[in-house]
């Protein structure tokens, strides 16, 4: 029976369908879904016919697209981004070659005090017009599902804008987002001395964030100068308490213990981890916390030591990649330069890279059953590349492969033009 479709995309060199049962974890990493000399028909803004070419002779379409047996992937899933923030500091990039240690820029004035001043300053809708232009670059570069971080506030007034603007990008944005809430992100100079304080205050506002449904996750900084574990436990509880899911940036520069914390508390990731410690590793493993790891920024820092992908795989961890796009440690909206950088300094494979930017990566921020996998009754956020097989995207690196993006249905970017 001859069935009608919106787009059939045909003549797909191999069609990555990432068909998985949950989080792909251990061996399993390894693994990849797809088909070789694939058709997708896509109607009403779902995946309504996923088979291979001899398969199609019953469909018809509005619009035909020849893939020239392109690769085709689900729309990339970034799950750690601070994509709402004031100004920029490109200026600290001469201070950081010079060695001028973190500290000192922070003592002139700038690090992360400086984007809290910028955020503060910035209007709600110049805000918005900042980030919808992030998000429209990510768009071009693969990515259709992304969480976003607030973080530079550090006080309520600009920590609701903040979240108000992520608010308004899922409304708005043809990008699928996921608001986090980061308020403890740093110690303010008007908190320095008082932590507890400014973790009260932050609490303080649950209540509010809740009501107005601005985030799903709450998340800290457990690190040497911000928040100890004893704190970040105590406030991540009251999250818990209040109905958000837990994030933790853990263990970036020391092995404090956040990640044992965080696997304890049965948050559902834990980001950066460069220190976790065996222990800590094992024990994600058991508590099925996502590791959502953060190889930019570790390179774009300029260190050497890099989290420990191939122990965490071992171990049975679930491993993801994200941006941490941000203004000071981590500059880029392009998850494809990440995958990457997690091959060369990270040891992934490219199986194991896919699965962490798709369907382990969406099992990261809530999304596993919307994104991250082409299935028969999924959204249609679908990618097609200028690249014959998907182990060329890693091995290729410092440009875009992206020929089309395909969101709910809809294309929106293809060969350099966004549509709205």
């Amino acid at each position: 029976m001859t069935e009608q479709m919106d787009i059939v995309l045909m003549n797909i060199g191999q069609l990555l369908t990432m068909d998985s049962q949950g989080p792909k974890k251990g061996k399993a990493m390894g693994e990849l879904e797809f088909i070789e000399g694939a058709v997708l028909g896509i109607k009403d803004g779902e995946i309504r016919f996923v088979g291979k070419q001899e398969e199609k002779k019953d469909l018809l379409a509005a619009k035909i697209i020849d893939c020239e047996r392109k690769l085709v992937t689900p729309g990339l899933v970034d799950p750690h981004t601070h994509a709402v923030f004031g100004g920029s500091r490109e200026h600290e990039m001469a201070l950081k070659q010079q060695g001028v240690p973190y500290l000192d820029i922070l003592k002139q004035g700038g690090g992360i005090l400086s984007t809290v001043e910028a955020t503060r300053e910035t209007s709600e809708m110049e805000l918005f017009e900042k980030s919808t232009f992030y998000l429209d670059r990510m768009l071009s570069l693969g990515t259709t599902t992304a969480e976003i971080k607030s973080g530079y506030g550090l006080n309520e007034d600009t920590e609701l804008k903040q979240l108000r603007v992520t608010k308004k990008l899922q409304q708005k944005h043809a990008m699928d987002v996921v608001s986090t809430f980061l308020g403890a992100h740093a110690i303010p100079p008007s908190h320095r001395d008082k932590p507890d304080e400014f973790l009260q205050e932050m609490v303080g506002m649950f209540q509010q964030v809740k009501e107005e449904q601005l985030a799903d996750y709450v998340d800290i900084f457990t690190e040497t100068g911000v928040f100890t574990v004893e704190q970040s436990k105590e406030y991540l509880s009251k999250a818990k308490e209040y109905g958000f899911g837990l994030k933790i940036h853990a263990d970036e520069i020391d092995p404090l213990g956040g990640t044992e914390m965080a696997a304890e508390l049965g948050a559902v990731s834990a980001d950066h981890l460069v220190g976790s410690t065996d222990k800590g590793i094992k024990k994600m493993a058991q508590s099925g916390t996502v590791a959502v790891l953060l190889p930019g920024t570790t390179f774009y820092l300029g260190k050497h030591t890099y989290a420990r992908a191939r122990k965490m795989i071992d171990e049975g961890v679930i491993v993801s990649l994200a941006t941490d796009f941000n203004p000071g440690s981590s500059p880029t909206e392009n998850l494809q330069l990440i995958m990457t950088i997690a091959a060369l300094q990270l040891k992934m494979s490219p199986e194991e890279i896919w699965n962490a930017v798709t369907v382990n990566a969406a099992h990261a921020i809530g999304k596993s059953e919307e994104a991250g996998q082409i299935m028969m009754g999924r959204k249609a956020d679908v990618v097609i590349w200028d690249a014959p097989n998907y182990k060329y995207i890693p091995y290729h690196y410092g440009v875009n492969h992206v020929n089309t993006v395909i969101k709910k249905g809809r294309i929106l970017y293809q060969r350099g033009k966004i549509y709205g």
